[in-house]
């Protein structure tokens, strides 16, 4: 009796058996496994993600009896799982501590961090179907400005720029564990960022006018921090109101009301 080894690659280890098996014709019973690579996703699910790699090795017969000769022909059918063992056999995440540590790499640059970030952005732009162009540079605190242009923009925007702010976020971690210094991305689509800060500004100016006649506050709907930053600073000189915040994140508010 001999045997005779293949290697086969799959998104899961099962996945790789199954491949293998139909390949060979043969039964599970048939194969000793030996995993060579277990799969991962990669980091943030999008770079470095690695298929699982597993070896196969088939004893061969001399004489194959009936059954086995029928089920070669046949092939063999993949093999059916429980809920519990498909999630086992699921890629784990990779964190950027394993890639450093298999790579020999302790961080990249911010430069470099900044371009993956900006080839992160543009994957996950794409996965919402938008096709962004992303213009890179920095403002006078050393702030990274990330500018997207192009059609359909208004889905990475979102209401009052909520899926811009959440795409930010992401950009921002995604950099952060990646760079040796810390990184600032500043996230912008067809300057909406310019022209909502316009908006906000002239709001507080109409309401603290408001304010001053009627001599009632006002509380306005709630605002993410960077909204609620404008809205104070504009208003922070301002002879005869003032402003302060109210509530729990997300639904902190800001209250216009007179100088006592």
């Amino acid at each position: 009796m001999s045997s005779k080894k293949r290697v086969f690659s799959g998104k899961t280890v099962r996945d790789a058996v199954n491949k293998g098996i139909r390949e060979l014709g043969v039964s599970e019973s048939d194969v000793k496994v030996t995993v060579l690579q277990e799969p991962s996703r990669g980091l943030f699910g999008l770079l470095w993600a690695k298929e699982a790699v597993v070896e196969l090795e088939v004893a061969e017969r001399s004489a194959p009896e009936p059954e086995a000769e029928a089920e070669a022909e046949a092939g063999a059918e993949p093999v059916e799982l429980s809920a519990e063992e498909e999630d086992a056999g699921e890629p784990a995440e990779e964190s950027w501590e394993d890639f450093r540590e298999e790579s020999g790499i302790s961080a990249f640059t911010v430069s470099d961090a900044v371009e993956l970030a900006k080839e992160y952005l543009a994957d996950i732009a794409e996965k919402m179907g938008v096709k962004a162009e992303i213009e890179t540079s920095s403002d006078e605190d050393g702030n990274i400005l990330f500018q997207m242009k192009g059609k359909h923009l208004g889905l990475l925007i979102g209401r009052r720029g909520q899926t811009l702010d959440a795409l930010q976020t992401l950009v921002n971690v995604y950099a952060n564990r990646l760079s040796d210094e810390h990184v600032r991305i500043i996230l912008d689509a067809e300057r909406f960022r310019e022209r909502r800060k316009k908006t906000l500004e002239d709001l507080s100016m109409r309401l603290a006018n408001q304010v001053v006649r009627t001599k009632k506050e006002v509380v306005l709907e709630p605002m993410s921090p960077h909204e609620r930053r404008i809205i104070h600073f504009k208003l922070q000189n301002h002879p005869k109101v003032r402003t302060y915040s109210k509530g729990e994140e997300p639904n902190r508010r800001i209250v216009i009301t007179l100088k006592s």
